[in-house]
């Protein structure tokens, strides 16, 4: 089969694009390569495959002779007020109309890669796909407009989408500015790392490979249509457990993590852990990879390339 990926050369894109080329599958990813971090990054993920350098916002999209599309290209940060905002209308919405547009067109399924972040701060935890979204960053805001876009376009156009909100994602090519890598190359660089708050805040960490299972669920039962879906990970993990977890994995007494407190602003979402129970009932995802074995993996990673990862990045300051 004929696969679209966009954000190929991103952090869960590479891995999806080369999950469905190892099933035999023929992919073309997208991606436009912005520097919202370092684009070197995003060409050593995109490695080995086909990748088209892309701009959804503008370039032609076609999409006819394919059997589906997995979106998953768009600005990322919930950092996203300010003079930055045009960037996340640009680069979520606009660009998505564009691909929910081309995919209603050539009568392919869209599956769609949102953010626990359109929950801002849930009513409940853990928190079902049927609780009220009020995103408090313009970047959820951005990706539930996304969510209403494709229901507008399967309403008005028959468009064929499943919508997949995701929660912490980890693992090998983790995006640098994300709080998981940040604390990860705080303990292989001996660094100090940014903690907002006391640590106590939930996390709800899935591992990439088990989100890439989760994409190809979605993207394979004909049920899914129209669906929104929770992906989640095995158990909420408070940060503080975390590094904890963290320097156990790595070689207790080898590593050590100096917190730099920082005060929780607004912006700054407190627990955030996910229900996926209709995941896994509909769709029959179930995650494969616990905790510390995710860990190992990725620092396992990041000890073979953390010098292309980090060597530019400097330290904090205490």
């Amino acid at each position: 089969m004929r696969y679209v990926v966009t954000g190929a050369a991103g952090f869960i894109g590479s891995h999806l694009a080369e999950a469905l080329t190892a099933r035999g599958h023929e992919v073309v990813g997208l991606d436009a390569f912005t520097d919202y971090y370092d684009p070197a990054l995003k060409e050593e993920n995109a490695r080995g495959l086909e990748v088209a350098r892309v701009d959804l916002a503008e370039d032609e999209l076609d999409f006819d002779g394919f059997d589906g599309v997995f979106h998953l290209a768009g600005q990322p940060g919930v950092r996203s007020f300010g003079d930055v905002f045009p960037l996340y209308v640009r680069g979520n919405l606009l660009a998505s109309q564009r691909v929910f547009e081309a995919a209603s067109a050539a009568g392919v399924r869209v599956v769609f890669a949102s953010s626990s972040s359109v929950y801002g701060d849930a009513e409940r935890y853990p928190t079902r796909e049927d609780a009220t979204p009020v995103p408090i960053s313009p970047y959820g805001v951005t990706k539930l407009t996304c969510e209403h876009l494709a229901h507008a376009y399967a309403r008005g156009f028959g468009l064929d989408v499943v919508t997949l909100r995701y929660f912490t994602v980890y693992g090998p090519r983790q995006r640098p500015d994300m709080a998981f890598a940040r604390i990860l190359e705080a303990l292989l660089e001996g660094q100090p790392f940014e903690l907002f708050g006391d640590g106590s805040q939930l996390r709800d960490l899935t591992y990439v490979d088990d989100v890439v299972d989760a994409f190809l669920a979605a993207g394979a039962h004909d049920s899914a249509n129209g669906h929104i879906f929770n992906v989640g990970g095995t158990r909420p993990i408070s940060l503080r457990e975390l590094t904890e977890t963290l320097i156990d994995v790595a070689g207790s007494g080898s590593y050590q993590l100096v917190p730099f407190p920082r005060e929780r602003t607004a912006i700054d979402i407190g627990s955030v852990y996910v229900d996926d129970r209709k995941l896994r009932t509909a769709l029959g995802w179930e995650p494969k990879v616990d905790l510390r074995e995710g860990l190992q993996r990725t620092i396992d990673f990041y000890r073979q390339h953390r010098a292309h990862y980090w060597e530019a990045q400097p330290a904090l300051s205490s």
